[in-house]
């Protein structure tokens, strides 16, 4: 995986498609205006990296992550995923959820369980599900768990959001107080 600065999405999808030359090239989160991120075979990505630098990216870094995630290489993955969710029980949420495939809400268990399938491949359409809670009148993100990856996101996303990360299990007691 890679994060490609300062191209537009359109861009890093035609970067992505020419660079995948038979293998895998996938555009794997649109995370904000100017950061995409592209994910699939190492070569595929190291080509994309190239042709980004070609067409005008401010800067492209190889990620290190442990696997190419969000992408048609992680298939076996979602067949595993939808074996398991299969058996899990799951009710009808209360927000609805804003799907990381879709950017729109779903609050229907079973179009969940196929979503959460959906996204061990395809891509994450964080800068939509941001506008989108926004629309829906969200006005304060919490991002949960380590790191504040998403807040920095949602802040260039749009300064009119506040967010903020709890980390610890002391951060989320903390927390949970104000609410």
């Amino acid at each position: 995986m890679a994060a490609i600065l300062g191209l537009d999405l359109a861009d890093a999808e035609l970067i992505a498609a020419e660079a995948a030359a038979g293998e895998v090239c996938d555009v794997a989160n649109d995370n904000s205006d100017g950061q995409i991120v592209v994910s699939g075979n190492t070569a595929a990505v190291e080509r994309a990296i190239a042709l980004a630098a070609e067409r005008g990216a401010k800067r492209s870094i190889m990620l290190p992550v442990s696997a190419p995630f969000h992408c048609a290489l992680m298939e076996p993955a979602a067949e595993i995923m939808t074996y398991a969710l299969a058996q899990t029980e799951t009710r009808r949420p209360v927000p609805p959820v804003i799907a990381n495939v879709t950017a729109e809400p779903v609050d229907d268990p079973d179009e969940l369980r196929n979503l959460l399938v959906e996204q061990v491949t395809q891509k994450v359409r964080w800068r939509e599900c941001v506008l989108k809670m926004k629309e829906m009148g969200v006005d304060t993100l919490v991002e949960v768990g380590a790191g504040k990856v998403l807040t920095g996101l949602t802040r260039r996303i749009d300064r009119e959001l506040s967010g903020m990360a709890v980390g610890t299990p002391d951060e989320v007691e903390a927390f949970l107080k104000t609410v």
